[in-house]
């Protein structure tokens, strides 16, 4: 036996002991929980679907960073195959490849960043359980360049044999089924190594392809490409011997065209989707080409040659029932807008589906960005013909999933719809659950975020007005819990003259603009500092003050008419509101290691003793503005404060005068929020995303952080990625988690009665 699979081998059992040592310490302090998306229908980029061919009605999806997905026709819905992933960079997803002749075998090729882990993941029951097969090559699934592919691929007619192409590595082989991987020395691309600038990629290989028709199964397939993204005077390659050896094909696309999505007839024809970029938001200019296998002569067959086009192609396939039907979507085209078209004669002539399509967005409504209709969509990197049906064509967004069964009619409309029932593929930044209303609002990365009336339906529309491109934070008014407030990042285009703050009245289901005018600081000339994403707001218990965290905090009490800056406020301080005492706001000043309280409504902030706490305040400080505050007002409790300090939790009921320490030494919080209190309990139940006997992972505490029971399990880890988490205080158990990909989550004690409707 080699002595790298013994250490593999020893490896996987010390990881099986440890997970058994972890099992049982955890045993006598879990609870078991059952969790459920918030339904948004989607809403991030899936760069590509990939339909099985061995099996009718099967289909995956990849994702930038929220795992990949199976489609279940049983369920008529998309099944998320990581849940139980606890490794971050797993859940960026570089390429899928399912068996073409078994249709339980599935392979992931999972790696979010090259800072991160990458792995090879087998599946032999269709994403259930996966066999890890971690790999020196890094990848880069949520990097420029994550439309690309597929990068991974499956000899047909020798299923054990896969090639990856790798970012950085070159071509890298496989002829166990992926559990062992070695560099083809022979491909004349050997990869430009990591990147200089740890904020750049490389497209490296962009695609690998079989040609089935040049093998028999068992013998292997003589015929492979291979195709680089990468500046060079060659970017398509070839072997005719099962990829041992490799040449440039010769002709086809000038330098300046990089291949980035191909795919292959069953007449040996490949057509090749080029882009001046690897995308998906860097094409200026592409180009679409059949390459003949006799005598390689090579088609120029672009759709749109108007030069006042914009933007270039990425997605392609060939219909496997019908010899030359075609497809292929462009890609940053936003002039004229982006498109599919369909060919049935080899490229020849094209029709644009666009023209003809529409879209009923009634699963998703939020779709239409607050416009009459919803567009056709951007960043449409990914496009599979069904291989069993010539009806059904799907295609990715940059926000969704859309499908038709009407790609066989010759003429007249035809409707697309979302495909998405099941996928949650969004970053959420932040939650709050108020005290009355919507059971939650969010605040979503890209999305801007909803109020959820529901937690089983997509939400009308997102948070317009301001329409913002991310949420960073919201607040609601303890005593009024209908007036909401919220802060967030500008899109390019804001046409709300550069507002960041909005306001609301009724539960955030409409919103009012806020400005906070220019501010001068020192000598400097006055200016605005609401605009870039990172002034949070907070609004008082009674909802009639606001308070924004500029560099010189500013308040009103007038809905933004006028302004003015609370008295003994340091600068960047930032004044969260007690829930139940109008007049009683706080402030931690970091560099004096002191808490600031103000009794007049914020007009003015004064030191208190806040006898309990360190003296340093340091570790409590927040990395950037999407993170969760560490201090926390209890809802219908004046005075009553928890605050995270470095991971241990204090706890107040005089309004900041003096503390205790709420949590022991054996749990290191992350990030916390407050709920329900359980029956005869004197404290709100406290969740946190926490580390407790080296398991990190979602607990909750309801004796005030005296002790601490697990609720998430080995089933339900999202990646461990994480960005705020909540309790419901209207009920007990009920906790709402914000992760980074897999959507918004909710949990509540198993057996719990949960109804479909507002709680």
């Amino acid at each position: 036996m080699k002595p790298a699979k013994l250490l593999r081998l020893a490896a996987a059992a010390l990881a099986c002991v440890a997970a058994a040592c972890t099992a049982a310490d955890r045993r006598s302090d879990t609870a078991p929980y059952a969790w459920r998306n918030v339904t948004v229908g989607a809403g991030g980029f899936a760069p590509n679907i990939v339909f099985s061919r061995a099996e009718l009605q099967l289909a995956y999806l990849r994702t930038d960073m929220g795992g990949a997905y199976r489609w279940d026709i049983r369920q008529q819905s998309w099944i998320p195959l990581q849940d139980g992933n606890p490794v971050s960079s797993y859940m960026g997803i570089e390429s899928v490849a399912a068996d073409p002749v078994d249709p339980d075998i599935v392979y992931l090729a999972a790696g979010m960043h090259i800072r991160g882990e990458a792995a090879i993941l087998r599946s032999a029951d269709r994403g259930e359980t996966w066999t890890v097969a971690p790999v020196p090559f890094r990848m880069g699934g949520n990097e420029p360049g994550r439309g690309l592919g597929e990068r991974l691929a499956i000899d047909p007619n020798r299923t054990a044999t896969l090639f990856f192409g790798s970012r950085h590595d070159g071509l890298q082989r496989s002829d166990d089924n992926g559990r062992t991987w070695r560099k083809v020395d022979s491909f004349p691309h050997a990869g430009l190594g990591p990147p200089a600038d740890r904020r750049s990629t490389h497209g490296g290989i962009s695609f690998v392809l079989f040609d089935p028709a040049s093998g028999r199964p068992g013998t292997g397939s003589r015929i492979v490409y291979a195709a680089v993204a990468d500046p060079g005077e060659h970017h398509l390659f070839r072997s005719a011997d099962g990829g041992r050896r490799w040449a440039p094909v010769p002709g086809g696309p000038g330098a300046e065209m990089l291949p980035v999505r191909a795919d292959i007839d069953a007449e040996g024809r490949l057509y090749v989707a080029c882009s001046t970029g690897i995308g998906p938001s860097d094409i200026a200019d592409g180009s679409v080409w059949r390459l003949d296998p006799e005598g390689d002569r090579w088609t120029d067959i672009t759709p749109d040659r108007s030069p006042a086009s914009e933007g270039g192609y990425m997605g392609i396939s060939v219909d496997r029932r019908r010899p030359g039907r075609v497809a292929v979507s462009s890609i940053n085209r936003w002039q004229p807008g982006d498109t599919v078209w369909l060919s049935e004669d080899a490229g020849r002539s094209w029709t644009d589906l666009g023209s003809r399509s529409r879209r009923d967005v009634s699963l998703s409504p939020w779709l239409r960005w607050g416009e009459a209709e919803a567009d056709f969509g951007h960043w449409t990197a990914g496009l599979a013909i069904d291989p069993f049906d010539s009806g059904v064509i799907a295609y990715t967004t940059g926000a969704t999933i859309y499908r038709t069964d009407q790609a066989d009619r010759p003429e007249g409309e035809m409707l697309w719809a979302p495909w998405v029932r099941g996928v949650e593929q969004t970053a959420v930044i932040t939650l709050i659950s108020p005290t009355a209303g919507a059971p939650v609002v969010s605040g979503f990365g890209d999305l801007a975020g909803f109020v959820h009336e529901r937690l089983d339906a997509s939400p009308p529309a997102m948070h317009l007005n301001p329409r913002l491109s991310n949420t960073n934070n919201l607040d609601y008014a303890g005593l009024r819990p209908e007036i909401l407030v919220r802060s967030g990042s500008l899109h390019a285009e804001q046409p709300q003259g550069g507002a960041s703050l909005g306001w609301s009245e009724d539960g955030g289901r409409t919103w009012q603009p806020l400005r906070v005018p220019p501010i001068r600081i020192g000598d400097a000339a006055p200016r605005r500092y609401d605009l870039r994403g990172d002034a949070p707001i907070d609004v008082s218990a009674d909802g009639a003050v606001f308070v924004v965290a500029t560099p010189v905090a500013m308040a009103t009490r007038d809905r933004g008419s006028t302004w003015e800056a609370p008295r003994g406020l340091p600068p960047g301080a930032r004044a969260i509101a007690d829930k139940v005492d109008p007049a009683l706001f706080y402030a931690i000043d970091f560099d004096a290691g002191r808490l600031l309280v103000s009794r007049d409504a914020a007009r003015s902030f004064a030191p208190v003793p806040a006898r309990g706490l360190p003296t340093d305040l340091s570790p409590a400080r927040t990395g950037n503005r999407e993170d969760q505050w560490p201090l926390r007002a209890t809802p219908g409790r004046a005075g009553e404060l928890w605050f995270n300090l470095g991971g241990r939790l204090f706890h107040c009921r005089d309004g900041a005068r003096s503390f205790r320490a709420a949590s022991g030494a054996d749990i290191a919080i992350e990030k916390f929020g407050l709920g329900h209190a359980a029956r005869g309990s004197d404290f709100p139940s406290l969740y946190a995303i926490a580390v407790k006997d080296r398991v990190r992972g979602v607990w909750r505490s309801d004796d005030g952080g005296a002790s601490w029971v697990q609720i998430n399990d080995d089933r339900h880890q999202w990646g461990l990625r994480f960005r705020a988490i909540s309790g419901d205080p209207r009920r007990h158990g009920r906790v709402y988690i914000a992760t980074d990909g897999r959507g918004l989550i909710y949990g509540d004690p198993e057996g719990a009665s949960v109804t479909p409707d507002r709680r």
